[in-house]
């Protein structure tokens, strides 16, 4: 497990750490003249030596993973002020490798994001956020050519470590408090992320039972047939002290770089050439190795498609006296890729799984890809562009969710909010940014946020104090916690028809004290719900509620709302209009509360 020395954690505060009095608030730090430093941030700058590339002169993604999870470890413990120990590390994708360029002239070089020995690999990390014994730390790495001084991002990654108190037990960790933006949308899409870890099996699960996986051959350029076993490859690691930390207990970085060293050599196997490592689906550390242990790791390649290949890797220990008592310590799933000459992927052999695991391992390697492609493409929708909605199924829901909440906490976020006008304690906040006009209405209420969450939730009963909504129908529900809506809206279009929408509606309770109630909206695309001829049909980028518990009786209220591009000019020219409108609505919303809390409350009592 990734669980470092006291030691070394000493080495690390005394060279990374701020200047002595170094204030933690961002503001203090301002007005001191001193640059504002998150306590829990290391930042560890690696020199690319020929020990740390492979045959072809890469950095090796396995002497990576260690530099991460050694920085990652130390960020924890700095917040925990005890050792900690990896619990899992999230997917992993590699934007750029770090190559070693042969000595030629600059014009025959290619590959300009390539690094050769002798250049520096920076990594920076830091707790996003406390739970209870548990945090997640956010780690950005980024490659540097001293010689001009460029940097380039090689990938982002999120690992999730455990603080161990004495006798191995668990213990509370204090609260982190976030001071900039940027901490502050972290911490907030934190409870997010752990959400879609605990939630990934289970996607996984319903994909394969509930959904048809295409898992037949992608195109028939390749005539070669691999059999799965001839891919197969199992290795023992014998854990010495230099693989472990002062406890005894093998270090993660040290278990996830052996990891990747057999999961090459069995995606090798079956082209026969150098694959290179693209993305890492999620080491999951099950229980701890000691000095002494055998580590059994075992790959195999589960399916092949047309550029790229899927390898299952997993890690077993045992004790040479019980050899057959063996525990699983890890698992992950990697893709590799081959490129030619010209750095572009060539085509694969067709995989033939073994029969039983091997075919369910097939399916479920099918069912893999294509939540990493939904995902991909989630991200890559460009906000400025239509269609906004993204096409909703089994496979994305858990991402399409996660991204919904995580645009409107984004947004929340922010601090260089703008209070245009208040009236009778409705405040209108803008916020200008690019192409973007966003929208914040808040006002305080005497009512349980709870109450007003439940209230707020439901589409159904939004055209009672909204003018705008003519109807909303639930068409679908997709869990306790996300609804899809089909929603009239009283606006008319310039064809002269009445709106449409299909909202997803994502509704999340708060995680710990302080967190608000959200209730975030975003249009999606929806295969039961198609554009209706009498409608126009449109589409929402970024809304919905935050609700703060602000005392026993009070409760904080706020609507967010992201503008398309188009909508910028009509409102700067009409902000008093708009002004008006939003108090309008917001003051029957507040009506809509009062009166519908108490048969709330009763409701909720019975739960």
């Amino acid at each position: 497990m990734g669980m470092l020395g006291s030691q070394k954690m000493d080495y690390q505060d005394s060279a990374l750490s701020a200047p002595s009095g170094a204030p933690a608030d961002p503001a203090l730090a301002m007005e001191t003249g001193q640059r504002y430093r998150n306590p829990t941030e290391v930042q560890m700058s690696q020199l690319v030596l020929p020990s740390h590339t492979n045959h072809r002169g890469e950095l090796s993604i396995g002497q990576l993973l260690k530099w991460i999870d050694t920085a990652a470890c130390l960020s924890a413990e700095r917040h925990a002020g005890c050792p900690c120990v990896t619990a899992s590390v999230d997917d992993i994708y590699f934007e750029h490798t770090i190559r070693q360029i042969q000595i030629m002239p600059p014009w025959q070089q290619h590959g300009k994001n390539d690094v050769c020995v002798g250049q520096v690999v920076n990594i920076k990390a830091k707790v996003n956020r406390a739970f209870n014994s548990s945090m997640e730390v956010g780690i950005q790495v980024s490659h540097e050519d001293l010689s001009t001084g460029k940097q380039w991002n090689v990938c982002k990654a999120y690992a999730t470590f455990v603080a161990q108190g004495k006798a191995t037990s668990k213990m509370k960790l204090k609260p982190l408090a976030p001071q900039t933006e940027e901490e502050k949308m972290e911490y907030g899409i934190a409870a997010e992320r752990r959400r879609m870890r605990v939630a990934h099996t289970e996607t996984l699960k319903n994909l394969l039972t509930n959904s048809t996986i295409q898992t037949e051959r992608e195109n028939g350029e390749c005539s070669t047939v691999v059999p799965a076993e001839k891919t197969r490859v199992e290795s023992v690691e014998l854990v010495l002290p230099p693989h472990a930390n002062h406890q005894g207990n093998t270090f993660g970085g040290q278990i996830m770089a052996w990891m990747e060293n057999v999961a090459t050599i069995a995606a090798s196997r079956l082209c026969h050439a150098h694959p290179t490592l693209k993305t890492i689906e999620m080491f999951h550390f099950r229980g701890p190795s000691q000095v002494g242990d055998r580590l059994l790791l075992k790959a195999i390649v589960n399916n092949a498609f047309k550029n790229s290949m899927e390898v299952g890797v997993c890690v077993e220990a045992y004790q040479q006296e019980m050899e057959v008592n063996r525990r699983h310590i890890n698992s992950a799933f990697m893709t590799f890729v081959v490129l030619d000459q010209e750095g572009q992927p060539i085509t694969l052999p067709v995989v033939k799984p073994e029969a039983g695991d091997g075919e369910r391992r097939y399916r479920e390697a099918s069912a893999r890809k294509k939540i990493r492609l939904d995902r991909k493409y989630i991200i890559s929708c460009e906000q400025t562009k239509v269609p906004l909605s993204v096409p909703w199924d089994q496979s994305n829901k858990v991402y399409l969710s996660y991204n919904n909440v995580f645009a409107l906490k984004t947004l929340v976020a922010k601090t260089n909010w703008v209070l245009a006008t208040e009236t009778d304690k409705v405040r209108m906040y803008m916020l200008e940014e690019d192409k973007y006009l966003s929208f914040r209405i808040e006002m305080t209420l005497c009512i349980d946020a709870l109450q007003a969450f439940s209230l707020l939730s439901d589409l159904r009963q939004r055209h009672e104090w909204d003018h705008y909504y003519a109807s909303a129908e639930l068409v679908q529900q997709v869990d306790e916690d996300d609804m899809i809506y089909h929603v009239v809206s009283q606006a008319v279009s310039q064809e002269k028809k009445p709106q449409d929408f299909v909202i997803l509606a994502s509704r999340r309770k708060p995680c710990s004290e302080g967190d608000p109630y959200v209730i975030a909206f975003r249009s999606v695309t929806l295969p039961t719900c198609p554009p209706n001829p009498d409608y126009t049909r449109g589409e929402t980028m970024c809304s919905g509620f935050c609700i703060w518990q602000e005392t026993t009786e009070l409760t904080k209220v706020s609507y967010y709302n992201q503008a398309a591009p188009g909508y910028l000019t009509y409102v700067t020219t009409n902000i008093a209009g708009l002004s008006s409108d939003f108090y309008v609505t917001f003051k029957a919303c507040e009506r809509f509360l009062q009166k519908n809390k108490e048969d709330i409350a009763v409701g909720l009592q019975n739960l």
